[in-house]
């Protein structure tokens, strides 16, 4: 059996793990794993519902396909768009959401899905609602 990938999101003094998928959404797993460890801004979503996200215009992605790709993710799901209409970024969903900007509804590359409860996942956009932009450190742990 092989041991799986998964993407570290510490904000705070909070971490939160989500196992990739690599099988489902290989190129976008492979992109990841060449532009982090990355440290940013966690900020509340705009346009999409209950939901946070990481602008991440300032690294070099490959041109990647859609792949396992969803306008309407679930909770915890992490959503990586490289860019096709609006600016590259990571979508954390943390309750319901639609994937969308000025541009109309986005689908991005469902790439992990955070192991938190939906508690945590409230407290955490609600944090991001509240108090702003978090501080936000994004790493692989192979």
């Amino acid at each position: 059996m092989t041991a799986v990938s998964e993407l570290q999101l510490t904000v705070g003094e909070q971490t939160y793990v989500a196992p990739l998928l690599e099988s489902e959404a290989p190129e976008s797993i492979r992109a990841l794993k060449v532009v982090l460890p990355l440290s940013s801004e966690l900020m509340h979503v705009r346009w999409s519902g209950h939901a946070t996200w990481i602008n991440i215009d300032e690294v070099k992605l490959p041109d990647l396909p859609r792949e396992n790709h969803t306008v309407y993710p679930s909770r915890g799901d992490i959503l990586l768009y490289p860019g096709y209409k609006n600016e590259q970024e990571l979508l954390i969903a943390c309750g319901p959401t639609c994937f969308k900007s000025p541009a109309g509804e986005l689908a991005g590359n469902h790439v992990g899905t955070l192991e938190a409860t939906r508690a945590e996942l409230t407290a955490l956009e609600e944090r991001t609602l509240r108090d702003g932009v978090q501080p936000v450190t994004i790493t692989i742990r192979e």
